[in-house]
């Protein structure tokens, strides 16, 4: 069973190329099982300080990069790090803080109606649910996933661009519609690597299979990438 080749499944929504790649999934388990050697307890590199916190970084994220992020946040959590001290600090005051990130007047609003909604009807505390994760602003299915993940241990699997490019260039799915690659990543990846599996990749993607010029003859897991042996240009 291990052998056989995993092909993406056959939902009616997708279109295949005419020759549709395949992958064995023993080699899905030997990628993973070098993850796993290699950084046995992955973490996200948001800085935080509490659940809370960690939200309103991830919520940042989006659009931009965590190293703008955690500049970003370094002072704003140094004064305020609760939905009450977010509000009371207010709109104005909360751009000053992130105007460097993308998107700051939209991400701005956002968290202050999220700060809102967790005091009015969450008693402040983060929803260990993903459905309702998803009902905050701001917040959509990769940001719930992450969460879940890293507040309360559930096996989602966050796909962002990194998780993208790998996927195509690891050959675990040929799409480029996220929820598809979650669902297929889901499918190829060992239950066992699926709580830090996002990490793995994301970090994989930052520092050594970068978009441009990956760093192959450094990656511990080149033979048994698909994209390395198709000289990787076409799958990015």
């Amino acid at each position: 069973m291990c052998n056989k080749p995993f092909d993406g499944g056959s939902r009616a929504s997708r279109s295949h190329p005419p020759h549709r790649r395949q992958i064995k999934l023993d080699n899905v388990k030997k990628i993973f099982e070098q993850f796993a050697t290699q950084n046995p307890n992955p973490q996200s590199e948001l800085q935080s300080v509490n659940d809370f916190t960690f939200v309103i970084a991830v919520l940042l994220s989006a659009q931009t990069t965590d190293k703008a992020v955690n500049k970003a946040t370094e002072k704003l959590f140094k004064i305020a790090n609760t939905p009450k001290e977010i509000i009371k600090l207010g709109i104005d005051k909360l751009k000053d803080y992130i105007r460097s990130i993308g998107l700051c007047n939209n991400k701005s609003k956002n968290i202050i109606a999220l700060s809102e909604i967790l005091i009015s009807q969450c008693d402040s505390k983060i929803p260990n649910d993903r459905n309702e994760l998803k009902k905050l602003p701001g917040i959509g299915r990769k940001s719930a996933n992450v969460i879940s993940n890293k507040l309360f241990g559930t096996a989602y699997i966050a796909v962002d661009t990194h998780v993208l490019r790998l996927s195509k260039r690891l050959n675990f799915s040929i799409s480029s519609n996220p929820k598809i690659v979650e669902e297929d990543l889901l499918q190829v990846i060992p239950t066992e690597y699926h709580k830090n599996a996002s990490d793995w990749l994301i970090l994989h993607g930052r520092y050594t299979c970068t978009a441009r010029n990956p760093s192959c003859f450094t990656c511990n897991i080149r033979e048994l990438c698909h994209g390395y042996g198709h000289k990787i240009k076409p799958l990015i």
